[in-house]
């Protein structure tokens, strides 16, 4: 063959092989670039039909993937079995196979082109295997025009061994991102229904605060422990205290809320323990306290810090003893109770200054949950908000359908000082003032609104969120700490969690500041014929 002839052959070859290098190793899927791989085998290397299968899954077969100049057929349907047919050989066997003309050879199926009906000429057909780390993934096929046996057949072999080593590498590295990506769906999918189960239906937020309470609440609710949830005025914590008794084994039992601020010391002595009749001036009858009512199940005291010293001596006997007697009568009575108790109160404080117990504290202190306040959660802010909106607005006769952005930026840049039962309040009297199915800044309360108009931090936060911008990093950036802590710092499951890339995850990382390592601390023998041409692979 003349030498100028061949050199050009040799700078065409390379120039493809290095074509298809780029081309297998682009972000195309793998459908597009084994099909992009056929058409350049075709434009560039005068290989035609091109065909690539792929290995099953139980391994038993192979099913076709793509097809050169073939847009009508159906994936999934067209197969070989081991051993069927010259690919089916080549999966067998693990080595490559050129038969001159397909004429010639009786195994050579023709399921997909049908060329012996519709071509004329005659054929070379050329088949390698797809192969990386001494796996079989597929197989690599093309046609060649015939120009005599075995004419240029073996440098044609390597060349498509070539290539076909550089689909292999790019279709194991596909799969393992696919094992990966749904490894990673089925622990998100995990991780979703443990929150579910986890979160009580009482409760609603996300947050990682959040969810750091929901664990204390159901490691202790199972258990008989005393628990001290402490928090600012409406966090929450009569919610909590429910919840706690809705997990544990007294459910089904009553629990009972008394309020320890709304009673004076008289008063607050009968209602928790109950009276004889006669035992006080109104005292007409015999009436069950609290306590007697929560038998079996919890007792909630709500503001425990508001006791007298006299009573906290009766409720510490009550969590010492179990026993109490009733105002008026001697006879001692035992109690079944759980006790939880709830303040907002600096309990360590009024015990430095004599106004509680020491040995109280310590007996309800035994397991502490601390709520946290609306402005430490505001990830949480819009999910409750519309919470609110749908628990109010039917009640109210209203349907609102959305928040319009700048009253979420109000509800977002607000400091909150009166927590979740302030949003609560806030949403409700919105619902009153919206018409057309829209809660607008306008119809939020003057206190949001001023904290719009100042340009300091009245609002608790680094100035007023006003552009688009600051708006979406006053969303954004909380929620990306928070996927990160959940996920230990691990960047393509926190990716997944929050149904982005871990490309952006990265930009949105550097862009934010955020350290990802801080939030971690959280074949068998050969087999020839008469025609086929085999080669070791």
């Amino acid at each position: 063959m003349d030498k100028v002839f061949l050199d050009s052959r040799r700078a065409l070859e390379l120039e493809a092989v290095l074509s298809l290098s780029r081309l297998i190793g682009s972000e195309l899927d793998q459908r597009n670039t084994l099909s992009e791989t056929l058409n350049l085998l075709h434009s560039q290397l005068d290989m035609t039909r091109g065909i690539i299968l792929l290995v099953t899954p139980d391994k038993e077969g192979l099913i076709l993937e793509v097809a050169h100049g073939i847009t009508s057929y159906q994936k999934g349907k067209l197969t070989y079995q081991r051993g069927e047919g010259i690919v089916g050989q080549v999966i067998e066997t693990g080595r490559s196979i050129a038969i001159p003309k397909i004429s010639e050879e009786p195994m050579f199926l023709d399921r997909i082109y049908n060329r012996r009906k519709k071509i004329s000429e005659e054929i070379s057909f050329i088949c390698v295997p797809i192969v990386c780390e001494n796996e079989v993934l597929g197989t690599l096929s093309v046609d060649k025009k015939y120009e005599g046996d075995n004419a240029g057949l073996d440098h044609d072999v390597q060349i498509l061994k070539i290539v076909a080593s550089m689909i292999a590498y790019d279709v194991k590295i596909r799969r393992q991102n696919a094992e990966i990506q749904s490894s990673l769906e089925a622990e998100n999918i995990r991780l979703k229904e443990e929150l579910l189960r986890f979160r009580p239906e009482n409760l609603v937020g996300n947050s990682m605060v959040m969810r750091d309470v929901y664990q204390a609440i159901y490691q202790v609710a199972p258990s008989d422990a005393t628990v001290l949830i402490r928090g600012e005025s409406g966090t929450g914590k009569e919610l909590a205290a429910a919840a706690i008794h809705n997990a544990s084994n007294r459910k089904d039992a009553a629990f009972v809320r008394v309020n320890c601020a709304a009673l004076n010391e008289n008063l607050l002595e009968s209602e928790l323990f109950g009276h004889e009749k006669g035992a006080f001036t109104g005292a007409i009858s015999l009436r069950k306290g609290r306590v007697e009512e929560a038998e079996g199940g919890t007792l909630f005291l709500d503001e425990i810090g508001d006791f007298s010293l006299s009573i906290q001596v009766k409720i510490l006997r009550l969590l010492q003893e179990r026993t109490y007697e009733r105002v008026g009568s001697s006879t001692t009575r035992r109690a079944n109770v759980r006790l939880i108790c709830a303040t907002n109160r600096n309990l360590e404080e009024a015990m430095a200054q004599g106004t509680f117990r020491e040995d109280l504290y310590y007996r309800i202190n035994v397991f502490p949950i601390v709520l946290p306040p609306l402005r430490d959660r505001r990830s949480d802010i819009v999910l409750l908000a519309n919470h609110f909106i749908e628990t109010n607005a039917k009640r109210m006769n209203k349907d609102i359908k959305q928040i319009s952005a700048a009253a979420v930026d109000l509800m977002l840049n607000y400091r909150w000082p009166g927590n979740v039962r302030e949003l609560e309040n806030t949403i409700e009297r919105a619902i009153l003032l919206s018409h057309n199915g829209m809660i607008y800044d306008s119809q939020l309360p003057q206190t949001l609104q001023r904290v719009q108009k100042s340009s300091g931090t009245s609002g608790g936060t680094a100035g007023c969120v006003t552009s688009l911008k600051d708006r979406v990093e006053a969303v954004e950036r909380p929620a990306i700490l928070e996927a990160l802590k959940r996920t230990k710092g691990n960047m393509a499951a926190a990716a997944l969690e929050l149904g982005t890339t871990p490309r952006i995850l990265r930009y949105k990382v550097f862009h934010y500041g955020i350290d990802p390592k801080k939030e971690e601390a959280g074949m068998k023998g050969n087999t020839a014929a008469s025609t086929w041409t085999v080669y070791g692979q």
